[in-house]
């Protein structure tokens, strides 16, 4: 049975939603999307993720016509249409369909695209991921959460390619984050990441994860760090609403703290998840 798809106000089964090929997602990448977590049959971090669509689409000056509820509620529904109880869901706005023009089109009302992708999503990691370091090719505005996404493409392509789980964007000689992560080096018991700024995303499993992050023992520390730095670290972590809080066992081909998953990401994980099971998380 195909999945049940949202498409401007309709759930549809997968193979009958359409979109025009005048939409401006599809022409300029005009628009701006959104993965939400689905862990043990619950939504996690939902509120948070809004919070970043809403603050996303106003950069690009686009009006959303639907309130977070009203959102939220699709999720929900999308759920239980499908029966999703692990994996997540995706969402896309659109500035929506009009002829090709560069300038925003007066005419044209917003387009809402959500579907479900089942996946495991457990506690328990086998191994930890492999990253392929990458110089970091987006434009200038990568705190939005644009669907132009052909930079990461490219580069996840090529860590797939040289048999890694992810990319690891660096520029001027700092590393600026994953291709869909934040990225995270352990001293100690410190945990250190880059500011947020206009060059990287604000990761909503970041944001989750500092929440406790005191209460559970560990420090932050907030400042640039490059490459070598995270050779030579205690711990490598990525972190993202698809990964949640996975250790790094190697970048480049060299092994990072002896080549296993660290006890600070794995301590880290099982917290998330406990939170996340009993719909402790942000939201």
């Amino acid at each position: 049975m195909s999945r049940i798809v949202y498409l401007n106000g309709a759930y549809l089964p997968e193979e009958q939603a359409t979109i025009s090929i005048f939409d401006r997602g599809f022409l300029f990448a005009d628009g701006i999307y959104e993965v939400s977590a689905v862990i043990n049959g619950m939504l996690v971090d939902v509120d948070a993720h809004m919070a970043r669509l809403e603050r996303s689409c106003a950069e690009i000056r686009l009006a959303l016509p639907w309130s977070r509820a009203e959102i939220i509620g699709i999720h929900h529904e999308l759920m239980k249409r499908n029966a999703l109880t692990s994996g997540g869901i995706y969402l896309q706005v659109t500035r929506g369909a009009a002829d090709r023009s560069f300038t925003f089109p007066g005419e044209a009302k917003p387009s809402l695209v959500m579907f479900t992708q089942a996946r495991p999503m457990n506690r328990e990691v086998a191994r930890g991921y492999k990253l392929l370091s990458l110089p970091d090719l987006r434009w200038k505005r990568r705190d939005i959460k644009s669907v132009g996404l052909l930079a990461q493409v490219l580069a996840k392509q090529a860590a797939a390619e040289a048999g890694c789980d992810e990319a690891l964007m660096i520029e001027d000689g700092v590393i600026t984050e994953g291709g869909s992560s934040t990225a995270w080096i352990v001293k100690g018991k410190t945990l250190i990441s880059r500011p947020l700024s206009n060059a990287v995303l604000a990761g909503i499993t970041r944001k989750a994860m500092l929440t406790y992050l005191a209460e559970s023992g560990f420090a932050f520390e907030e400042r640039p760090f490059t490459l070598q730095e995270a050779l030579e670290a205690d711990e490598v972590i990525v972190t993202a609403a698809t990964a949640l809080i996975m250790p790094v066992t190697e970048i480049d081909g060299q092994a990072i703290g002896g080549g296993q998953p660290g006890p600070v990401a794995r301590r880290l994980r099982d917290i998330y998840f406990d939170l996340a099971e009993t719909g402790g998380a942000l939201g």
